[in-house]
């Protein structure tokens, strides 16, 4: 009987019958322990603050405090957390008025009305407190704080910077170009502004082969994001880890950069996967809802199994992207890259000081797509979004398989039904086992 795999898509598995002969390996992360209670979880990490003293002794004296959060690109559990967090600062005396949850947005669009509700995931806190988003381009809502060693102007959100109490909250997991998500990254590019997002994110960095998944030492991005924090004066941090099943696994909470250190140590035993061989075919996703909305986030599904992939093979992707490509700066970035051509493109980019917003996701895009013949399988994009994808479009998995096994001469097929959220290595790969201590010195 045929194979069948399930990918993450949308809200609902997708499920895909394997041709005959076909010969899958799976690539998951092994089973997290998933505690019973997972508000337990939080409130032993919150008893326990790693790198810093208890919320009593840090909020007795405050007046505000500013909490950030994810926006909804990321499933992080808020709606476990917020509500503990907050009930911690209004225990140790800071006024209910002072408290902002302030939603991380970056350059994104904000998040707000039933969008908002799901992001907050808890109807107590949008009740109690200020929920708010950021915008990176209200010139008067930012703090310039300092220009970090490598010249990067750092331009911070007002509501944060001035806050009694500074804490990022988010979800660890792999990313494309800052090595691992949350901790430090919540703060920039989450709540910077335009100009410092933009010049952080421009070829320079994005060029860098060590501003990759997965690695931390030595790569330029994370290098500035501990600067911008150090500049900053530092802050708190709570750090979640989840399952395939969206279940809470880890929280780690404390100073910034050392309980961020923890998650991130936590997660990579399961994130990164060891495998025996390369593929030349490799059928993966965009890692579901809230990831796969928009093509733009796409391209994390397309950077991940790289190493796993032979130069010349197929990559199949399959995305909802329920809410198209994206930003229109980010399509302005496709239509300039599919008419002149990738050489054209990187050569456009490769001096500029700034990055025009979104650009950066392109670059990315064309990692993958000068090693391998990219497919996207997806029913959420139009016809003239599609034409600005740069790269095949599949109405069927199942043939876009079947014609891939058939033109590599080669049964053998890589699976990874969570998509980036599982970062594969092929032989030869070098952990990256000691990148945060370095940093700590």
């Amino acid at each position: 009987m045929p194979a069948e795999v399930q990918l993450l898509y949308g809200r609902q598995p997708l499920r895909i019958t394997l041709p005959e002969g076909c010969q899958p390996t799976l690539v998951e992360k092994p089973s997290m322990p998933i505690p019973e209670d997972p508000v337990a979880l939080i409130e032993g990490a919150l008893d326990r603050p790693v790198g810093a003293p208890g919320m009593e002794a840090l909020a007795s004296a405050a007046k505000t405090a500013c909490i950030l959060v994810c926006d909804i690109t990321r499933p992080v559990p808020n709606g476990l957390f917020l509500r503990p967090l907050i009930e911690r600062l209004l225990g140790a005396g800071v006024p209910r008025q002072g408290i902002t949850v302030l939603v991380a947005t970056g350059l994104h669009r904000p998040n707000e009305g039933d969008e908002l509700a799901e992001l907050i995931g808890d109807p107590w806190v949008l009740d109690q407190v200020s929920v708010v988003n950021h915008f990176a381009r209200d010139d008067a809502g930012h703090v310039r704080v300092g220009t970090t060693p490598r010249g990067t102007v750092v331009r911070l959100d007002r509501r944060f910077v001035e806050a009694d109490v500074r804490i990022a909250t988010g979800l660890v997991e792999p990313h494309l170009m800052a090595g691992y998500s949350g901790g430090r990254k919540v703060i920039a590019p989450g709540i910077a502004h335009a100009e410092t997002i933009t010049t952080f994110h421009n070829h320079r960095f994005m060029s860098d082969p060590a501003a990759t998944n997965c690695r931390l030492e030595g790569n330029p991005l994370h290098e500035e994001l501990i600067a911008i924090v150090k500049m900053l004066g530092g802050a708190l941090a709570l750090n979640t880890v989840i399952d395939d099943r969206r279940r809470l696994a880890f929280v780690s909470f404390g100073e910034i950069i050392e309980s961020h250190l923890l998650a991130v140590e936590f997660v990579r035993d399961y994130a990164e996967v060891r495998l025996p061989r390369r593929f030349r075919t490799v059928l993966t996703s965009a890692a579901g809802y809230p990831l796969d909305a928009t093509y733009y986030q796409t391209i994390k599904g397309m950077v991940g199994p790289l190493d796993i992939l032979e130069e010349g093979g197929d990559l199949i992707i399959a995305s909802e992207c329920s809410e198209g490509l994206g930003s229109p700066e980010f399509a302005e970035a496709q239509r300039r890259y599919i008419a002149g051509g990738m050489d054209a493109f990187l050569d456009a980019i490769a001096a500029k000081s700034h990055a025009s917003i979104d650009e950066w996701q392109t670059q990315m895009q064309t990692r993958p797509q000068s090693r391998a013949r990219i497919t996207l399988y997806s029913t959420g994009l139009s016809e003239k979004e599609r034409a600005l994808t740069g790269v095949t479009l599949a109405d069927s998995l199942e043939t876009a398989i079947s014609d891939s096994i058939a033109r590599q001469g080669d049964p053998m097929i890589a699976v990874i039904p969570e998509g980036p959220y599982v970062i594969p290595f092929a032989p030869g790969h070098s952990r990256d086992a000691a990148a945060y201590p370095l940093l700590l010195k």
